[in-house]
C-alpha cells in the first residue's frame, strides 16, 4: 500500500522472513531487545485475519517470547499491537529489564532513570545468539 512504511520497507533489520510474516529487530535506542512481528499483507486489524492466520500469529508470538525469556531472562516481555501511527498489523515484542530507562513504565512513556550504557551494550552483545535461537525456533512456523 502506498504510503505505508511497513509495506514500503521491512520496518527494521530482518531476522526471520516467512511467507506471511517477518520478524525484525526494531533498533530502538536504549532498548536493544526490541523486535516487531510484521504481517506481510497490509491488514489493519487482527480480527481481519483468517482464523488459521490468527493462530499462526499467536504461535509465532509465543515462540518469540519463550526464546527471549530463556535466552535473555528479562523482568518482563511486553507485547503490544497499537497501529495508531502505522495502521499495518504488527506487534512489538520487547524484553524489559528493571534497569531500562522506562521500566516499569511503557517504552513510550517518560524515562524514569538515566540509561545504563554498559547494560545496554551487554544486552546488544547477546542479540546474535538470541537471533540464532529465534531462527531455529521459528523455521517450522
Amino acid at each position: 500500500m502506498t504510503g505505508c512504511p511497513l509495506c514500503e520497507s521491512a520496518g527494521g533489520r530482518v531476522v526471520v522472513q516467512a511467507t506471511k510474516w517477518r520478524l525484525v529487530h526494531a533498533q530502538e535506542p536504549g532498548f536493544p531487545a526490541f523486535y516487531r512481528l510484521v504481517w506481510q499483507e497490509h491488514v489493519r486489524e487482527f480480527s481481519q485475519l483468517e482464523r488459521e492466520d490468527r493462530i499462526l500469529v499467536a504461535d509465532v508470538l509465543a515462540a518469540v517470547e519463550a526464546v527471549m525469556l530463556q535466552r535473555l531472562q528479562p523482568a518482563k516481555i511486553n507485547l503490544a499491537s497499537l497501529g495508531n501511527a502505522v495502521p499495518h498489523l504488527h506487534w512489538h515484542v520487547i524484553a524489559r529489564f528493571e534497569w531500562d530507562t522506562h521500566f516499569p513504565g511503557a517504552v513510550w512513556a517518560n524515562a524514569q532513570r538515566a540509561e545504563d550504557a554498559g547494560r545496554v551494550q551487554q544486552m546488544a552483545a547477546a542479540l546474535p545468539a538470541l537471533e540464532a535461537d529465534l531462527r531455529a525456533n521459528l523455521v517450522s512456523l
